[in-house]
């Protein structure tokens, strides 16, 4: 992966943290700014597409322990699940 170089400006406490968490893993201070650099740009991302999500046939009630289980256990035919 080709990578830039680039500057910025950061608090000496958070740049402290950086230093210890670094130290304390084992890698380079700049690889544990890369990663937060990857977080922040991955938490502000806007998707071209809407993910998909299932949807269930219901009531609009809340459903309870015993329901949501017995979806994960397939015991709820497909036709009561659809995407």
């Amino acid at each position: 992966m080709s990578m830039k170089r680039t500057n910025v400006y950061a608090d000496p406490e958070d740049l402290a943290l950086i230093k210890e968490a670094a130290r304390r893993r084992g890698v380079s201070e700049a690889e544990i700014i890369r990663e937060g650099i990857h977080l922040a740009a991955m938490a502000n991302r806007v998707w071209d597409e809407p993910l998909e999500w299932p949807t269930f046939k219901g009531g609009g009630k809340p459903v309870g322990g015993d329901e949501v289980t017995a979806v994960i256990a397939g015991e709820v035919g497909a036709d009561d699940c659809h995407r």
